[in-house]
């Protein structure tokens, strides 16, 4: 009855014609900005009958357990998200995964798995930690909370007394470059300690970190769709492993950056991936760099595959994932997290128009109206990454602009993001056929900039 009566609203309620979507969003500003682009209806908290829920993580639990979901409903988050999103789980099932590549008589495969930094659960694995430290006294070591974001509760050490401070479980631990911190005061929780890469890749002097996107469909089977654009994220000081106290020389964030006396709140000390790009072709060649983008690659689909088996698919979720990887200075990509809320927050009009896009671009995917085949392999600014397997189509001269055109083999990270032109071509294609929207992509984004 219930599923019956929302299908009545559906169908009464519609534009030009056309049966109008139904949102619900826990997020304001660009994701706000995206839904009432399209013509979408915002409904309210009490309503369940919604085609799209683009809901934080906090109130998933509630969401499931509260409302049975129908056919046509979509939510922005699978289940056991944290399997990937927090630090400590993450770091276990890459070595699961090592473990299993092994065991399976494949050690290239096995090798492949290592993309991130040695790494230790605390005070899980202390002793363990203890005995790699003893073996390298002089590394530096960077304590990271597994379940906080936004650089919080993080601090870098190259003494063990810093850490057996903290593991003692009765006793508040609050290094002295932390005492500010309200949320380092709460006493010992679970962390990751792990090797802190003192060789990063630097421009200028200074150390930076990429923020990559990937769109998850399903995982069963695993598929994964890497959007084209993304950003460097710079640290305001010029990098040195002396002052491994001041977090504005070894954390990006935006919310840590921000502090520094140099900060630009309209550029966020950010370059564009394409900018990136070009940068490094230009100092190291186009075949070192198609090396690189294939090994970020493989650091997505490692971090996913490592999830794949215990991750609860179910054919309501989809999830926009957040990829932090740092690039050391043998241009090697090392995974730093996965956030499964990235943040949508803006620091000036390009950011603005890199998110709306990218977010408007994982509507299309989704794709509640029905005006996909399910066989593309490019939807805006995403490419099909991996479909049960590698995904590895030729790439247009119009679409990569890399220095003779051709193939691009190792993929289209940082490449030209013709999006507008390309949905306006996948939707012609369909003739306009679904639920309620003709073939053309939605507003401008440079309109909604203005």
């Amino acid at each position: 009855m219930q599923a019956e009566a929302a299908e009545k609203r559906r169908s009464s309620d519609t534009c030009a014609g056309r049966p109008v979507v139904r949102f619900r969003c826990s997020f304001g500003h660009v994701m706000m900005d995206v839904f009432r682009s399209r013509g979408w209806k915002e409904v309210g908290p009490e309503d369940q009958d919604w085609d799209v829920n683009w809901c934080d993580v906090s109130q998933l639990k509630e969401q499931y357990d509260h409302t049975f979901l129908q056919d046509h409903q979509r939510i922005s988050h699978f289940r056991n998200h944290y399997e990937l999103s927090r630090k400590n789980m993450l770091m276990k099932n890459l070595r699961r995964l090592k473990r299993h590549m092994e065991k399976s008589g494949s050690r290239e495969e096995a090798e492949r798995c290592v993309i991130c930094p040695t790494s230790f659960e605390l005070p899980s694995e202390y002793h363990m930690f203890v005995e790699e430290f003893r073996h390298s006294p002089r590394a530096i070591w960077i304590m990271k909370p597994a379940g906080k974001s936004q650089g919080r509760g993080i601090f870098l050490t190259q003494r063990l007394k810093d850490v057996t401070e903290w593991k003692i479980k009765d006793k508040q631990f609050t290094p002295s470059f932390l005492a500010g911190d309200k949320d380092a005061a709460l006493g010992p929780e679970t962390y990751v300690v792990q090797r802190y890469i003192a060789n990063p890749y630097l421009i200028g002097g200074r150390k930076f970190d990429l923020r990559l996107y990937a769109l998850v469909s399903s995982f069963t089977p695993l598929k994964v769709w890497l959007y084209r654009e993304g950003f460097a994220r710079f640290s305001s000081a010029e990098f040195t492993t002396s002052q491994i106290e001041d977090n504005c020389i070894h954390l990006t964030n935006v919310a840590i950056q921000k502090h520094a006396l140099d900060y630009d709140p309209e550029r966020g000390s950010k370059w564009s991936m394409r900018r990136l790009r070009r940068f490094l072709r230009a100092r190291h060649g186009d075949a070192v760099v198609d090396t690189l983008i294939a090994n970020i690659n493989n650091v997505f689909i490692k971090a996913l595959q490592s999830v794949q088996k215990i991750m609860i698919n179910d054919k309501h979720c989809f999830e926009l994932y957040g990829f932090d990887i740092l690039i050391d200075s043998d241009l090697r990509p090392w995974l730093i997290e996965v956030n499964s809320s990235p943040s949508l927050a803006t620091t000036g009009q390009e950011d603005y128009r890199l998110k709306f896009a990218l977010l408007d671009d994982t509507l299309h995917v989704v794709d509640v109206e029905g005006r996909l085949t399910g066989r593309e392999l490019r939807v805006g600014g995403y490419d099909l990454l991996w479909n049960d397997g590698p995904v590895l189509p030729a790439c247009s001269a119009r679409s990569c602009h890399s220095s003779g055109g051709g193939e691009q083999r190792s993929g289209f990270l940082g490449c030209h993001n013709d999006r507008e032109q390309q949905l306006m071509e996948v939707l012609q294609s369909r003739g306009g056929k679904g639920r309620g929207r003709t073939a053309r992509p939605s507003t401008s984004v440079q309109h909604i900039c203005q």
